[in-house]
């Protein structure tokens, strides 16, 4: 299926896709077997709480999982491989979030299992059945190759019966791995079967006892009356570290990934499926996101970045291309790291036809072409950069649009049209949005230093001698020069480019000069010197 020298480049590969992928190799030198020696899927498997909507967290997940699953197939040159979605839809509702309608529907249901909510939004049998489709919509939605399992399925048709039997048959053995991480107070009501009360329909916090784990019968005290009934069928659900396990268990899951948040919880669900008689999955844990501050991203803070807001101003492949470097390493999720992504992206993928295997292999956009099986790998290239187009559409002022923005790129490229062009015209709608969100309102272009001035004049007369189709390398040549002559006292080229962008684009920062103004038009950067010049 894979390229040989592909397949051999992996073995060796630091990349860490391959890194993770290795360990499944490890754990499974053969593949993985059933008793009769049949090869069976390795499993991957992410989790997800609906107690509301997917998000940049539920995505990053599932495809930093689907990474390493497309590593690990070319490790093996194609051994199957599945991933599994799972809901934990059983979990018990605690409390109303607050971007949903019907707040009151669902506060006189707090408590029951999510599955056992009305839906709030009126389309579908529970709020759980509403936020597993939004699930299902979401992954859809970017092309993930999956299968979803809900908790509520498993649970009230039996198919974790017997798990459910083991869990109770080792009772006590869990409660001590779980009782010596817990407070003194919450050891007093901590049980790892969680019973659904027959009188409210909530999902109890109370202590059980074990009446016959093969009948799965258990004993709980309910708003102080003491119930026996039985715990399987979707009588009860296991508590989160429990249920953790038992679904390693129970699935036969071999790999999964979680946040660094949840690496305790990770500790004791090993131990756990230990107890079981399974194993702990391989996996990777990751760092988690900051804000443009350092700050840790909190919903209730709202100081997060959704995925809709990173396609309103990127792309999709950004997007991945920035969740795929170092997982391991805390990343800032904000809307100024946007623009670089997306030129390092294209960066990266325009490398790809020219690179060795181990090389290819190092590339991110190499893992990314292939996350849903995509054997090719032809590089490509945007003719003219993002950041280019953010300073292309800040000088033309928040009133541009889209006309607007390739009538100038006529002036750059051949066949300027959105339909020759379709992956730069995306772009061209990011930086509109961009410019008018970010960029426009806060535009500021300082006045000339005295020395400045002169250089700019300078620039201005070199630029008189030259025509509309100048091509990009003569105009920076004579942008180099100016800088680069002492006449002008700058102490070095970066200074006289610094120069440009604060007094002509308002910008700290910018494009190669030559490119842009090929791209903006001689004349017109011409009259954006004289308006500097009018300033100082």
């Amino acid at each position: 299926m894979f390229d040989e020298e592909i397949i051999t480049a992996a073995h060796t590969s630091k990349t860490w896709p391959f890194l993770e992928a290795q360990k499944l190799v490890k754990r499974y030198p053969d593949g993985k077997r059933d008793g009769e020696g049949n090869l069976l899927p390795v499993l991957f498997e992410t989790g997800y709480g609906p107690s509301g909507l997917p998000h940049i967290g539920t995505f990053q997940e599932v495809l930093r999982t689907t990474l390493v699953r497309r590593a690990y197939e070319v490790l093996t040159n194609g051994a199957p491989t599945q991933l599994i979605a799972f809901s934990d839809d059983m979990d018990g509702l605690r409390k109303v979030p607050d971007n949903i309608p019907n707040h009151e529907l669902l506060a006189a249901n707090l408590g029951k299992p999510l599955s056992r909510i009305p839906d709030p939004f009126e389309k579908y049998e529970s709020f759980a059945h509403h936020n597993n489709a939004m699930l299902r919509d979401f992954l859809d939605r970017f092309g993930f190759d999956y299968e979803f399992i809900a908790a509520s399925d498993r649970y009230n048709s039996g198919a974790f019966d017997d798990a459910l039997k083991n869990v109770l048959r080792h009772y006590q053995a869990i409660m001590d791995v779980m009782l010596p991480t817990l407070r003194e107070e919450r050891r007093k009501t901590y049980s790892p079967v969680l019973p659904i009360s027959p009188k409210s329909g909530a999902v109890l916090q109370v202590p059980i006892e074990v009446v016959d784990a093969e009948a799965g019968i258990i004993r709980f005290e309910d708003d102080g009356e003491m119930i026996e009934q039985t715990a399987l069928g979707g009588h009860s659900k296991l508590q989160w570290k429990v249920d953790w396990a038992m679904r390693w268990v129970a699935l036969g899951v071999d790999y999964e990934m979680y946040g660094k948040d949840l690496t305790d919880s990770g500790t004791q669900s090993g131990k756990i499926a230990k107890i079981l008689g399974g194993k702990r999955p391989e996996g990777l844990i990751y760092e988690l996101f900051l804000d443009e501050n350092g700050e840790k991203i909190s919903k209730s803070k709202g100081n997060g970045l959704t995925i809709d807001e990173w396609l309103r101003y990127g792309t999709e492949e950004s997007l991945s291309f920035y969740l795929f470097r170092e997982p391991k390493s805390a990343k800032q999720l904000h809307v100024g790291i946007i623009p670089k992504t997306v030129d390092e992206y294209w960066q990266f993928r325009e490398r790809i036809p020219t690179q060795k295997a181990d090389k290819q292999l190092g590339n991110p956009v190499w893992h990314l072409l292939r996350l849903n099986g995509y054997q090719g790998g032809d590089g490509d290239s945007l003719p003219v950069t993002f950041g280019l187009l953010l300073n292309l559409v800040g000088v033309l002022g928040a009133e541009a649009d889209r006309d607007q923005v390739w009538s100038y790129l006529g002036n750059y490229i051949d066949n300027p049209s959105p339909e020759a062009h379709p992956e730069l015209d995306v772009l061209v709608a990011s930086a509109l949005a961009y410019n008018r969100d970010f960029v426009a309102p806060n535009m500021v272009k300082r006045s000339p230093e005295p020395n400045e001035a002169a250089a700019l004049k300078a620039l201005d007369t070199a630029l008189s001698g030259f025509s509309e189709e100048t091509p990009a390398e003569d105009l920076q040549t004579a942008v180099y020069e100016i800088g680069k002559s002492e006449e002008f006292g700058f102490e070095s080229l970066r200074d006289w480019f610094r120069a440009l962008y604060e007094t002509l684009l308002g910008s700290s920062q910018g494009p190669r000069m030559g490119s842009f103004i090929a791209l903006y038009g001689v004349a017109n950067t011409r009259k954006l010197i004289a308006q500097a010049l009018a300033s100082a």
